[in-house]
């Protein structure tokens, strides 16, 4: 805004302000994150930041990284001179993983700020002396271009193309293929610990795919997407695995064989004797069931409810395989070796709702994801 002797005019101040309510949640968090910068520079007696790139110091105690988590103290916060937002957004997510995780090297909670490098805060382990930053040890560490992280973050939200991610990021489609598995390869082991009350269990088949790979292939190749040489299940048809409480926390998984002990690794100890299991009788997941004595109904297909118990069905696992599978049809088909990171990929996006941030995939990312912040 334009200043009139030291003093922003009042009716650019009330056209401003009224404006306020029309920004987004992350709009607001760096609007309220700039005027934090301002205020406390004030309170130390220092010159507020300019627009070109600064170096300040703001306490701890009133920066506002996220309603969310805890702050490590004292940050000190560059502001670059291109693509603001993003880099800001990236800034949060990395004070978040820090206050959370201390240092990747041995677990020490007490770490100091030791300069900046790659546009990212550096800091230094009081106890193992190791030097690092916020994106050590995570499956983003080394990749270059992080001010464009944020668009890649809504291609991920919208299911995008490798082409449309390409072309909204500006990469090459390598770049945007390798982001992509980066970015989902953390998302795949955010799970939730336990499920509650009664689950719903139900295993879908996704079709077996070579795609991509050139030599080597055990059959004839057929065209992406296309159909399986058997009618009904062969081993063409990959298993997997879901289940989800009424709460909507879901566990997934590709399994190497629909079996008692395929399913048991994954949902063994997130599924006990507390639970009420609802399936249609598959012998794995009744199988599973019985060696951990658990109560489990066998539901008739579809999953039609009882009159006598309403509330045992397994619609909602159902309704998740469609969604998954009608999600899946754009991509013409996955390459099996990648189904795990898919199928992930679908789980974050049911865990973090529509109005996701780019933010919250980027957190994700460096091993931040939706489950992991429940549980913390």
């Amino acid at each position: 805004m334009r200043r009139l002797a030291g003093v922003v005019k009042m009716d650019e101040y009330s056209e401003w302000l009224s404006r306020v309510a029309d920004l987004t949640l992350e709009q607001r968090q760096i609007v309220f994150y700039a005027l934090i910068v301002v205020v406390s520079a004030e309170a130390s007696e220092e010159r507020p930041p300019s627009r070109d790139a600064h170096v300040c110091s703001v306490p701890s105690s009133t920066m506002p990284l996220s309603a969310r988590i805890d702050i490590v103290p004292t940050a000190t916060i560059e502001f670059p001179k291109t693509n603001l937002q993003t880099l800001s957004t990236l800034t949060l997510v990395c004070e978040q993983r820090i206050a959370h995780n201390g240092c990747p090297h041995c677990g020490e909670p007490d770490v100091i700020r030791w300069g900046r490098a790659s546009q990212l805060q550096r800091y230094r382990c009081t106890e193992c002396k190791v030097t690092f930053n916020a994106l050590t040890g995570t499956h983003l560490a080394h990749l270059h271009l992080k001010d464009r992280w944020s668009k890649h973050a809504q291609s991920m939200k919208t299911g995008e193309s490798l082409a449309k991610a390409a072309e909204r990021c500006d990469v090459a489609s390598t770049t945007a293929f390798r982001w992509r598995h980066r970015f989902l390869a953390a998302l795949a082991n955010d799970k939730p610990a336990l499920l509650v009350g009664i689950v719903e269990a139900d295993e879908t088949f996704v079709l077996e795919s070579f795609k991509g790979k050139r030599a080597d292939i055990p059959r004839k190749s057929r065209k992406r997407g296309g159909k399986a040489a058997k009618r009904g299940l062969s081993i063409e048809q990959i298993p997997v695995l879901v289940a989800r409480d009424r709460t909507g926390s879901t566990i997934d998984a590709v399994l190497p064989k629909l079996d008692t002990a395929s399913i048991t690794a994954v949902l063994g100890g997130i599924i006990n004797q507390s639970n009420e299991l609802c399936c249609d009788g598959g012998k794995g997941i009744v199988g599973f069931a019985r060696k951990f004595k658990i109560p489990y109904h066998i539901l008739p297909a579809p999953g039609g409810p009882s009159p006598d118990a309403p509330e045992l069905h397994i619609n909602n696992v159902n309704g998740y395989h469609g969604r998954f599978k009608e999600w899946m049809r754009p991509f013409h088909g996955v390459a099996t070796k990648y189904l795990p990171n898919y199928v992930s990929w679908r789980r974050t996006l049911e865990a973090l709702g529509k109005d996701s941030l780019p933010g919250d995939w980027i957190a994700g990312a460096i091993g931040l994801g939706p489950y992991q912040q429940k549980s913390q």
